[in-house]
């Protein structure tokens, strides 16, 4: 491990839906107590900290991402007490923990929203985005929901409109309202105090929306918000003095960290919200979205690397609680022999590794055969033209029964039909799996200087099925090389790196150098292959 390591810099973040992680009481529901038990599962897999989806009260409307109170815990997860446990044990083992915050919206059910819509006049009604209806009862403008219909939403009671970016039980918060500011920071506050060590940062750049209220501009689209350009509603410039005011209170305590969400966001945008005086990462979700296919990762990985040059540390995710596994997305049965080659890439860039609960065994979406299956809202509101997320949500799959091991009672989702062969237990004992895999992996990183922190150097490739690229600090080159195809392909070294003193670190197909012949390595399919210069 490097001397200086830092854990948001140079570990890897594991993210954990903590409805779907372990149930502790058999109510069918994952939660804190069943995380803390499972962490030396997560120490012996090699990662350096956790980042659990929403854990506060809720009316579950988005499941979690709309908050009734942001400094309580839902009973359903268990207590505060349970909580400060699961820090403590997760700073025993090493592990950092970070939460996740939701700012650009609360429920309808929060204290402050409950209070706002009472009155015109009440001191709460100006921290959310209210509106009088224009002549003849218009709406205020055109902004649109994301999750379908219009923005707005019509309150008889006090005769005026609200914005929702999302569903009307989530109303967005007036961020131009410096009681609101100062209620977030002091919120912020109160983990920091409390020992959390960093946040991901919901939607976070729709916080401001354009005092003027502008129309957005139209756009060609499918539907609704897809037919906008979003001027006006989402990216408003006060943004960068709001980062800049978060990142002086996580700076005023030590190793703390935020990564954001950019809703909507190109890797040109989500560049501009990183640096030292911004957040210190925000996601470029064009990553994940890339085809299986070498010269695609590899125009993602140039991409990114050069807008952030040395503004910000990169960081990379091929899977979270919002899109397809990546299991599901590039795999059509239960081969994992592509899996195996995407870690061998996410383990090795340069940059923070993200990953998501069961992505180290593979775990592919379950399938919901009909609407009544369905419990993500957006999947009930869409049916059947989008089923929603509740297939990369399933529970995680830990021993071979009908319930994974995740729970003595009935799941809150069932388990996919793999989960008799595919689970934690099974592969414990089954050495070409893919959990064995990552924990060989996460070694090597957590021994390597250059996997950690050294600079990122593309060599020349094929991109129809190659990648590779060295990495390098002052004390260690490690060159990595990624076969994604399923035939054989050599790898042309230049003469300096065609050297005999290469140091074999991993392979996914041998135990040992290969050889050099005429300046090329041979891969096998599939395989990833790391080597070490001497100096390691």
């Amino acid at each position: 491990m490097k001397q200086d390591f830092l854990w948001w810099r140079d570990g890897v973040v594991y993210q954990i839906y903590p409805r779907s992680f372990m149930d502790s009481n058999g109510d069918g529901i994952g939660d804190l107590t069943g995380i803390t038990q499972k962490l030396d599962y997560l120490k012996n897999l090699g990662v350096d900290a956790l980042w659990l989806s929403p854990i506060y009260p809720t009316p579950d409307v988005d499941f979690g991402y709309d908050v009734a109170d942001y400094e309580e815990i839902d009973p359903k997860f268990g207590s505060m007490a349970d909580f400060e446990q699961l820090l403590a044990a997760s700073h025993q083992r090493g592990i950092r923990v970070m939460l996740d915050l939701v700012l650009n919206h609360t429920s309808d059910q929060h204290a402050w929203f409950q209070e706002s819509r009472k009155a015109k006049d009440n001191p709460y009604r100006d921290w959310y985005l209210w509106q009088d209806a224009k002549g003849g009862g218009g709406l205020p403008n055109n902004w649109q929901s994301r999750f379908g219909g219009s923005g707005w939403q019509w309150d008889q009671a006090t005769q005026q409109y609200y914005f929702h970016m999302f569903y009307k039980e989530q109303p967005d918060l007036n961020w131009r309202n410096p009681k609101v500011r100062q209620a977030i920071l002091d919120m912020m506050n109160f983990w920091l105090a409390k020992g959390v060590d960093g946040f991901r940062l919901d939607v976070f750049n729709a916080f401001f929306k354009s005092p003027g209220l502008e129309n957005n501009p139209g756009k060609l689209g499918l539907a609704g918000f897809d037919r906008q350009q979003h001027i006006y509603d989402i990216d408003q410039p006060e943004m960068i003095n709001l980062l800049a005011e978060m990142r002086e209170l996580l700076d005023s305590y030590p190793e703390r960290y935020a990564v954001g969400e950019t809703f909507m966001g190109t890797p040109e945008r989500a560049a501009i919200y990183s640096g030292s005086q911004a957040l210190h990462a925000t996601f470029d979700f064009s990553f994940l979205h890339n085809r299986y296919s070498a010269g695609a990762f590899n125009r993602s990985i140039h991409q990114w690397e050069n807008l952030l040059s040395e503004r910000a540390w990169p960081n990379y995710v091929l899977n979270n609680h919002d899109v397809p596994r990546s299991a599901t997305r590039y795999t059509r049965n239960e081969a994992d022999e592509r899996l195996k080659v995407l870690a061998g890439m996410m383990l090795t860039l340069r940059g923070t590794p993200y990953l998501y609960y069961g992505e180290e065994i593979g775990m592919r979406d379950i399938t919901l055969k009909n609407r009544a299956m369905v419990q993500d809202p957006v999947g009930k509101h869409y049916w059947p033209f989008y089923k929603g997320r509740d297939g990369c949500r399933s529970p995680m799959q830990w021993q071979p029964d009908t319930n994974g091991g995740f729970t003595s009672g009935t799941p809150w989702l069932p388990q996919h039909a793999n989960v008799l062969t595919r689970n934690v237990a099974a592969q414990e004992t089954q050495q070409d799996a893919l959990l064995p895999l990552y924990r060989s992996l996460l070694r090597v990183r957590k021994n390597s200087s250059a996997l950690q922190g050294g600079f990122y150097q593309p060599l020349t490739f094929d991109p129809r099925r190659m990648l590779a690229y060295l990495r390098q600090d002052s004390e260690q080159t490690v060159l990595v090389a990624l076969n994604f195809s399923r035939r054989k392909v050599k790898l042309f070294l230049s003469t300096s790196l065609a050297r005999t003193d290469w140091q074999f670190l991993y392979s996914t197909h041998r135990s040992e150098c290969p050889k050099i012949h005429q300046r090329a390595i041979q891969l096998e399919p599939f395989e990833v292959l790391l080597l070490s210069d001497s100096n390691a």
